[in-house]
């Protein structure tokens, strides 16, 4: 009995020893892949606007120098730095009493030519008389009148000399020519001042203008859209941040482009009224193209970039599914899909890079913001 059972158990190794050599080395059976946890989001239907970019540079909508107009003496100053003047306001002065005398001395000597003139026309007036009564010359007679017209003439020239006296005595009072922002004081009251000195500049800041430039291919997409009206404008800043500094309008497409370059000047007016658009700073403009209405948008993060173009990962049926898209313009983080979508579509965002397609994967819900 001990020899039957020894040669059982024999024969049972014999045969379990024969099935594992039979698989072979490194052969094992098929295993089922786990699902790949994905974020997703649903393609969605909305109006997308679609921005034209561009580097800008603020400029002032108006810039005066303000200089002198005669030569003299500061007397006084009337303005601070960086304060807000009005039209016609008054900014400095200038010593008045050398243009005063000029005044006073031009205004004698039309008083004296025209005492002159009244003498004159009384002899004149006694030729006239004279000559009819045969007690004098024509000649006599028509020197008298001669002599009239001379000195209307003589004061003529002196009303036109009393008003330049007059002008450049009003010179010596300097006022603002515009409204706006002062600068930096270029002159201190005391110095002797020339037509070619210059005291402060006038900025104005309420509006400013924007130049900036655009790719001439653009040029048809821009003229289109001013054909249709209004061209609405934002200018930001070069941070990245996308916050909108101002909002305005486009005035000017400039006539030709430029050969060197390639571009075209193009010139936004912004109403300024916080006043964060300076002149001299760099802004990015972007300007309102057109509007898509009614398009298949999608996270931009959920498509990517394959041998064949561009395709995006679908959840469908808990299975991933390559769908090859053609994408439009974008719109911040979204993308609109022009072809290969449908509103309502699940996308997958997160964990591409693990996904083919045919495998299944397992949507995982948004996270909840913390408290």
């Amino acid at each position: 009995m001990k020899r039957l059972g020894l040669l059982a158990a024999l024969v049972i190794a014999a045969v379990v020893g024969w099935r594992i050599a039979s698989q072979g080395p490194g052969k094992k059976g098929p295993a089922t892949l786990p699902p790949v946890p994905v974020g997703a989001a649903a393609a969605a239907l909305r109006d997308v606007p679609v921005y034209l970019d561009g580097l800008g540079t603020v400029q002032a909508s108006e810039t005066v120098t303000v200089t002198p107009q005669v030569s003299g003496k500061l007397i006084d100053v009337l303005f601070h730095e960086g304060q807000d003047v009005t039209k016609g306001q008054v900014l400095a002065k200038i010593d008045p009493r050398t243009y005063q005398a000029s005044l006073d001395q031009v205004l004698a000597k039309r008083a004296q030519d025209q005492a002159a003139l009244a003498n004159d026309e009384l002899n004149a007036a006694r030729y006239e008389k004279l000559v009819g009564n045969s007690y004098t010359s024509k000649q006599q007679a028509d020197t008298a009148r001669a002599q009239v017209q001379q000195d209307k003439a003589l004061i003529e020239q002196d009303d036109a000399q009393i008003m330049t006296a007059r002008t450049n005595l009003s010179y010596t009072t300097i006022t603002a020519p515009i409204s706006g922002r002062l600068g930096i004081r270029q002159v201190d009251a005391g110095n002797v001042v020339q037509t070619s000195t210059a005291l402060v500049v006038i900025t104005k800041l309420q509006p400013v203008a924007v130049i900036f430039s655009l790719p001439q291919q653009q040029l048809p997409e821009v003229a289109s859209a001013m054909a249709a009206g209004a061209v609405p404008v934002l200018a930001e800043p070069q941070d990245g941040t996308q916050k909108v500094l101002d909002r305005g309008v486009l005035k000017v497409l400039d006539n030709q482009v430029d050969p060197t370059t390639g571009t075209i000047k193009l010139k936004a007016e912004f109403p300024n009224a916080h006043l964060l658009l300076w002149p001299g700073a760099f802004v990015t403009v972007r300007l309102l193209a057109r509007t898509v209405r009614g398009a298949v948008v999608v996270p931009s993060v959920a498509v990517q970039q394959g041998p064949n173009g561009e395709f995006v990962f679908v959840a469908e049926g808990g299975k991933a599914v390559q769908r090859a898209v053609t994408t439009g313009p974008t719109d911040g983080d979204l993308v609109v899909v022009t072809k290969g979508l449908k509103a309502g579509d699940e996308v997958v965002t997160e964990g591409t890079s693990r996904l083919s397609d045919g495998r299944t994967l397992r949507v995982l819900a948004p996270a909840k913001p913390s408290a």
